[in-house]
C-alpha cells in the first residue's frame, strides 16, 4: 500500500469515528430529556405533598422541624393600622390635550394680572394686550375683576376683520406675510377664494404691533413754570437728599405676585398684603404722594438725586408728604389694591435718567 492510499484510509476512519461519537451523544441527550419529562409530574406531586405536611403540622400544633424536614417560615400576621386615605390611580383626566385653533373667553378673577393670565395659557403677555385692545387699551393696569378677555390659541393677534381690510394690508400692519394668515388652520380660509367677511375673527400667528405705553409721568422739580404741570405737587428744587445708589426691597415679601417686568409692564408687582408696610428702597426726596390716574391709585414717587427715581403704587395708605426727605428703609405707607387692581400688591418701578430698569437686576 502506497503512502497516499494509507493517508486516505486514515482520514476515512477518523471521519467514521467522529460520526459515531456524535450519534451516541445525541442519543444520550434525548434519553435525558425523555427521563425529565417522565419524572416531572412525580417531582411536582412530591413537592405538593411536602407543603401539605407543613400546613398540617403547623395547624395541629406539631413540630414541622422533626426528622429531615426543613423549618418553615414563621406565619405573617398583618398588624392593625390606622385608617388612611388611599388614592387610587385614575387613568381618565379632564385635561384637554387637543390642539386649540381658536380663541376662548376668560373671565378675570381676583389676583389676576396680564402676565399671570399669559402664563396660565402659555402665551406671551403682549398677545393678551394686543388681542384685547377694546377692553384693556394696551394698558395692563386697566385689568379688572369680571372683565371677559379673548385668549388666542398661540402667540400673535386675534383680530376682527373690517370691510376695509385686505390680506396684504393686515399682514403688513402686523409684520407677517399673507400666507401666515391664509395657511393658519384655525382660520378656515378657502384658498381658492380667500374672502374674509367683515366681523370675522382671524388669528394672525406671530403678529405684533406697537402699543401705547401707559406710564407714571416724570415729576418736575424746578421752581419756575413747573406748577402748570398737572403732576406738580410741590416745589422740591431746594431739597437735596441723595441716595446711596444701592437698593433694598420695599416690602418684607420678596416674591413676584402678578406682573413681572416685560415690555408692556416696565415694573414688577411684589406680593404684599393689604396694610403691610412699604419701605423706601433708598434715600431721597418725595416728589409725589397722593392719588394718580391711569389705574395706579395711591402713589409715592422718590427722587434719589443721583439719576434714580423709584415709584410705589396701589397703596392703601400714605405716610409721607411731597417735599419730605426720606431715609432708606423709612415707611412710606401701606400696601393695598387702590386704582385698577385685582388684588393687594405693590407696583414697584426703578428709573434711571428717564429710562426704565428691571428692578430685579438691582435688588439684593
Amino acid at each position: 500500500m502506497t503512502e497516499e492510499n494509507l493517508e486516505k484510509s486514515t482520514s476515512k476512519d477518523n471521519t467514521k469515528h467522529r460520526s459515531t461519537r456524535a450519534w451516541v451523544l445525541t442519543a444520550v441527550i434525548c434519553a435525558a430529556l425523555i427521563s425529565m419529562l417522565f419524572w416531572q409530574p412525580e417531582i411536582a406531586r412530591s413537592m405538593v405533598e411536602q407543603d401539605q405536611s407543613f400546613v398540617a403540622a403547623e395547624s395541629g400544633g406539631g413540630n414541622p422541624t422533626s426528622g429531615n424536614t426543613l423549618q418553615s417560615v414563621p406565619p405573617f400576621h398583618l398588624s392593625a393600622t390606622q385608617e388612611a386615605l388611599i388614592r387610587q390611580p385614575n387613568p381618565h383626566t379632564d385635561i384637554d390635550t387637543s390642539l386649540r385653533t381658536t380663541a376662548i373667553e376668560y373671565t378675570v378673577q381676583e389676583g389676576d394680572s396680564v402676565f399671570g393670565i399669559a402664563q396660565k395659557f402659555d402665551i406671551a403677555p403682549e398677545t393678551v394686550l394686543w388681542s384685547n385692545y377694546d377692553v384693556l387699551r394696551d394698558n395692563p393696569h386697566r385689568l379688572a375683576i369680571g372683565q371677559v378677555l379673548k385668549i388666542p390659541p398661540t402667540d400673535g393677534i386675534w383680530y376682527k376683520w373690517t370691510s376695509r381690510d385686505t390680506l396684504e394690508k393686515v399682514a403688513a400692519n402686523f409684520s407677517v406675510t399673507p400666507e401666515d394668515i391664509l395657511l393658519y388652520v384655525g382660520n378656515n380660509i378657502d384658498l381658492s377664494n380667500p374672502v374674509i367677511e367683515p366681523g370675522t375673527y382671524v388669528m394672525v400667528p406671530g403678529g405684533e404691533r406697537e402699543y401705547q405705553q401707559w406710564l407714571i409721568p416724570d415729576i418736575p422739580r424746578g421752581a419756575a413754570g413747573v406748577s402748570t404741570s398737572p403732576y406738580f405737587q410741590c416745589d422740591t428744587s431746594a431739597n437735596y437728599f441723595p441716595g446711596t445708589g444701592y437698593f433694598t426691597w420695599p416690602t418684607s415679601v420678596h416674591t413676584i405676585s402678578g406682573n413681572n417686568y416685560w415690555s408692556g409692564h416696565l415694573a414688577i408687582d411684589i406680593g404684599a398684603g393689604t396694610g403691610s408696610p412699604i419701605y423706601a428702597a433708598d434715600s431721597g426726596v418725595v416728589v409725589w404722594a397722593g392719588w394718580m390716574e391711569n389705574g395706579y391709585g395711591n402713589v409715592v414717587i422718590i427722587d434719589h438725586n443721583n439719576g434714580y427715581v423709584t415709584v410705589y403704587a396701589h397703596l392703601s395708605a400714605i405716610n409721607v408728604s411731597c417735599g419730605q426727605n426720606i431715609s432708606k428703609g423709612s415707611v412710606l405707607g401701606a400696601a393695598g389694591s387702590t386704582g385698577n387692581s385685582t388684588g393687594p400688591h405693590l407696583h414697584f418701578e426703578i428709573r434711571y435718567m428717564g429710562g426704565f430698569i428691571n428692578p430685579l437686576t438691582l435688588l439684593p
